[in-house]
Protein backbone atom coordinates (compact mmCIF):
# COMPACT_ATOMS: atom_id res chain seq x y z
CA UNK A 1 0.00 0.00 0.00
CA UNK A 2 1.38 3.50 -0.75
CA UNK A 3 0.21 7.01 -0.55
CA UNK A 4 -0.06 9.67 -2.92
CA UNK A 5 0.19 13.92 -1.27
CA UNK A 6 -1.92 15.84 -3.83
CA UNK A 7 -2.38 19.40 -3.30
CA UNK A 8 -2.26 22.42 -5.02
CA UNK A 9 0.91 25.44 -4.19
CA UNK A 10 4.10 24.00 -1.72
CA UNK A 11 1.57 22.99 0.87
CA UNK A 12 2.16 19.24 -0.31
CA UNK A 13 5.69 19.54 -0.20
CA UNK A 14 5.88 21.61 2.99
CA UNK A 15 3.55 18.65 4.42
CA UNK A 16 5.53 15.77 3.29
CA UNK A 17 8.74 17.35 4.95
CA UNK A 18 7.18 18.65 7.99
CA UNK A 19 7.92 16.85 11.27
CA UNK A 20 4.07 16.51 11.82
CA UNK A 21 4.28 13.95 9.20
CA UNK A 22 4.44 10.72 10.72
CA UNK A 23 7.40 9.45 9.71
CA UNK A 24 5.43 5.74 9.12
CA UNK A 25 3.18 7.73 6.64
CA UNK A 26 6.35 9.25 5.08
CA UNK A 27 7.79 6.06 4.09
CA UNK A 28 4.63 5.41 2.42
CA UNK A 29 4.28 8.29 0.32
CA UNK A 30 4.83 6.68 -3.51
CA UNK A 31 4.05 10.25 -5.71
CA UNK A 32 3.54 14.25 -4.91
CA UNK A 33 1.36 15.46 -7.64
CA UNK A 34 -0.04 19.17 -7.84
CA UNK A 35 -4.04 19.88 -8.35
CA UNK A 36 -5.71 22.52 -9.34
CA UNK A 37 -9.07 21.94 -7.49
CA UNK A 38 -9.94 20.98 -4.14
CA UNK A 39 -13.06 18.59 -3.14
CA UNK A 40 -14.08 15.45 -5.26
CA UNK A 41 -13.06 17.12 -8.67
CA UNK A 42 -9.35 17.75 -6.98
CA UNK A 43 -9.50 13.91 -5.92
CA UNK A 44 -10.55 12.42 -9.20
CA UNK A 45 -7.79 14.85 -10.30
CA UNK A 46 -4.82 12.97 -8.58
CA UNK A 47 -5.95 9.65 -9.53
CA UNK A 48 -5.33 11.00 -13.04
CA UNK A 49 -2.00 12.70 -12.64
CA UNK A 50 -0.80 9.44 -10.72
CA UNK A 51 -2.69 6.48 -13.08
CA UNK A 52 0.87 5.14 -13.99
CA UNK A 53 2.12 4.98 -10.51
CA UNK A 54 -1.45 3.13 -9.30
CA UNK A 55 -0.76 1.03 -12.75
CA UNK A 56 2.40 -0.22 -11.56
CA UNK A 57 1.30 -0.84 -7.71
CA UNK A 58 -1.57 -3.35 -9.58
CA UNK A 59 1.11 -4.89 -12.19
CA UNK A 60 3.77 -5.15 -8.75
CA UNK A 61 0.66 -7.26 -7.12
CA UNK A 62 -0.09 -9.58 -10.34
CA UNK A 63 3.51 -9.86 -10.35
CA UNK A 64 3.96 -11.41 -7.43
CA UNK A 65 0.49 -13.15 -7.51
CA UNK A 66 1.74 -15.52 -10.38
CA UNK A 67 4.96 -15.93 -8.85
CA UNK A 68 3.54 -17.76 -5.94
CA UNK A 69 1.84 -19.76 -8.34
CA UNK A 70 5.08 -20.50 -10.21
CA UNK A 71 6.62 -21.25 -6.79
CA UNK A 72 3.83 -23.78 -6.25
CA UNK A 73 4.88 -24.87 -9.71
CA UNK A 74 8.71 -25.41 -9.39
CA UNK A 75 8.49 -26.74 -5.61
CA UNK A 76 5.93 -29.40 -6.66
CA UNK A 77 3.45 -29.06 -4.30
CA UNK A 78 1.00 -30.30 -5.98
CA UNK A 79 -1.40 -27.49 -4.37
CA UNK A 80 -1.84 -26.16 -8.02
CA UNK A 81 -4.39 -26.56 -10.96
CA UNK A 82 -4.68 -25.33 -14.70
CA UNK A 83 -6.84 -25.35 -17.45
CA UNK A 84 -10.56 -25.21 -17.66
CA UNK A 85 -11.41 -29.14 -16.24
CA UNK A 86 -8.72 -29.15 -13.45
CA UNK A 87 -9.50 -25.99 -11.87
CA UNK A 88 -13.09 -26.08 -11.86
CA UNK A 89 -13.18 -30.06 -10.92
CA UNK A 90 -10.62 -28.42 -7.71
CA UNK A 91 -13.53 -25.53 -7.24
CA UNK A 92 -15.94 -27.64 -6.49
CA UNK A 93 -14.52 -29.60 -4.35
CA UNK A 94 -13.33 -26.40 -2.63
CA UNK A 95 -9.97 -27.03 -2.58
CA UNK A 96 -9.09 -23.61 -4.45
CA UNK A 97 -8.06 -20.79 -2.52
CA UNK A 98 -6.97 -18.38 -5.16
CA UNK A 99 -8.68 -18.71 -8.68
CA UNK A 100 -6.17 -16.63 -11.02
CA UNK A 101 -8.05 -16.05 -14.24
CA UNK A 102 -6.55 -13.83 -17.44
CA UNK A 103 -8.94 -10.52 -18.02
CA UNK A 104 -9.76 -11.65 -22.07
CA UNK A 105 -9.92 -15.75 -21.58
CA UNK A 106 -12.83 -16.76 -24.42
CA UNK A 107 -14.46 -19.28 -23.23
CA UNK A 108 -17.90 -19.71 -22.64
CA UNK A 109 -19.97 -21.88 -20.49
CA UNK A 110 -23.05 -23.79 -21.62
CA UNK A 111 -25.85 -25.06 -19.40
CA UNK A 112 -27.69 -27.34 -22.13
CA UNK A 113 -30.50 -29.75 -21.77
CA UNK A 114 -31.84 -33.05 -23.35
CA UNK A 115 -35.24 -33.07 -23.52
CA UNK A 116 -35.66 -36.47 -24.53
CA UNK A 117 -33.93 -38.51 -21.39
CA UNK A 118 -34.91 -34.98 -19.04
CA UNK A 119 -30.93 -34.80 -18.07
CA UNK A 120 -30.43 -30.85 -17.49
CA UNK A 121 -27.77 -29.02 -16.49
CA UNK A 122 -25.61 -30.45 -18.84
CA UNK A 123 -22.77 -28.01 -18.78
CA UNK A 124 -19.93 -27.17 -21.26
CA UNK A 125 -17.12 -24.96 -21.29
CA UNK A 126 -16.11 -24.01 -24.61
CA UNK A 127 -14.27 -21.56 -26.97
CA UNK A 128 -15.56 -19.77 -29.84
CA UNK A 129 -14.04 -22.33 -32.47
CA UNK A 130 -15.47 -25.07 -30.11
CA UNK A 131 -18.67 -23.76 -30.13
CA UNK A 132 -18.63 -24.22 -33.90
CA UNK A 133 -18.35 -27.46 -33.64
CA UNK A 134 -22.15 -28.44 -33.17
CA UNK A 135 -21.43 -32.01 -32.19
CA UNK A 136 -21.13 -30.41 -29.16
CA UNK A 137 -24.43 -29.70 -28.78
CA UNK A 138 -25.58 -33.21 -29.13
CA UNK A 139 -26.01 -36.15 -26.88
CA UNK A 140 -23.20 -38.68 -27.45
CA UNK A 141 -24.86 -41.58 -27.53
CA UNK A 142 -28.15 -40.46 -29.32
CA UNK A 143 -27.56 -37.81 -31.63
CA UNK A 144 -30.54 -35.82 -29.94
CA UNK A 145 -29.86 -31.93 -29.81
CA UNK A 146 -29.59 -30.58 -26.66
CA UNK A 147 -31.26 -27.26 -25.72
CA UNK A 148 -29.41 -24.47 -24.84
CA UNK A 149 -30.90 -22.86 -21.09
CA UNK A 150 -28.29 -20.82 -20.32
CA UNK A 151 -25.08 -19.04 -21.85
CA UNK A 152 -22.47 -16.41 -20.37
CA UNK A 153 -18.99 -16.03 -20.44
CA UNK A 154 -16.57 -18.18 -17.93
CA UNK A 155 -15.28 -14.94 -16.35
CA UNK A 156 -18.64 -13.52 -15.67
CA UNK A 157 -19.50 -16.84 -13.87
CA UNK A 158 -16.75 -17.03 -11.72
CA UNK A 159 -17.01 -12.92 -11.13
CA UNK A 160 -20.81 -14.05 -10.08
CA UNK A 161 -20.07 -17.26 -8.21
CA UNK A 162 -16.25 -17.68 -6.51
CA UNK A 163 -17.78 -16.72 -3.22
CA UNK A 164 -19.63 -19.35 -2.95
CA UNK A 165 -16.79 -21.81 -3.26
CA UNK A 166 -14.78 -19.71 -0.77
CA UNK A 167 -11.94 -18.63 -2.79
CA UNK A 168 -11.06 -15.65 -4.15
CA UNK A 169 -10.48 -14.34 -7.57
CA UNK A 170 -7.66 -12.56 -9.02
CA UNK A 171 -8.14 -10.77 -12.63
CA UNK A 172 -4.77 -10.69 -14.42
CA UNK A 173 -3.39 -9.28 -17.37
CA UNK A 174 -0.47 -10.40 -20.09
CA UNK A 175 1.19 -7.09 -19.76
CA UNK A 176 3.70 -8.67 -17.34
CA UNK A 177 6.11 -11.38 -18.60
CA UNK A 178 4.83 -13.37 -15.63
CA UNK A 179 1.23 -12.73 -17.14
CA UNK A 180 1.62 -13.20 -20.74
CA UNK A 181 3.60 -16.75 -19.68
CA UNK A 182 0.79 -17.93 -17.52
CA UNK A 183 -1.60 -17.02 -20.24
CA UNK A 184 0.42 -18.54 -23.19
CA UNK A 185 1.51 -21.92 -20.43
CA UNK A 186 -1.82 -22.46 -18.79
CA UNK A 187 -4.41 -21.10 -21.09
CA UNK A 188 -5.33 -18.33 -18.85
CA UNK A 189 -6.89 -20.57 -15.98
CA UNK A 190 -5.66 -21.73 -12.99
CA UNK A 191 -5.67 -21.65 -8.95
CA UNK A 192 -3.64 -21.95 -6.17
CA UNK A 193 -5.08 -24.76 -4.29
CA UNK A 194 -5.41 -25.29 -0.25
CA UNK A 195 -4.33 -29.29 -0.57
CA UNK A 196 -3.28 -31.23 -2.91
CA UNK A 197 -5.77 -33.51 -5.28
CA UNK A 198 -5.35 -35.72 -7.93
CA UNK A 199 -7.32 -34.93 -10.96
Amino acid sequence: AGLILAGSADFKTELGQSDMFDQRLQAKVIKTVDVSYGGENGFNQAIELSADTLGNVKFIQEKRLIGRYFDEIKQDTGKYCFGVHDTLTALEMGAVDTIIVWENIDIQRYILKNHVTDASNIILYLTPEQAKDKTHFQDKETGVELELIDSMPLLDWFVEEYKTFGAILEIITDRSSEGAQFVRGFGGIGGIMRYQVDF
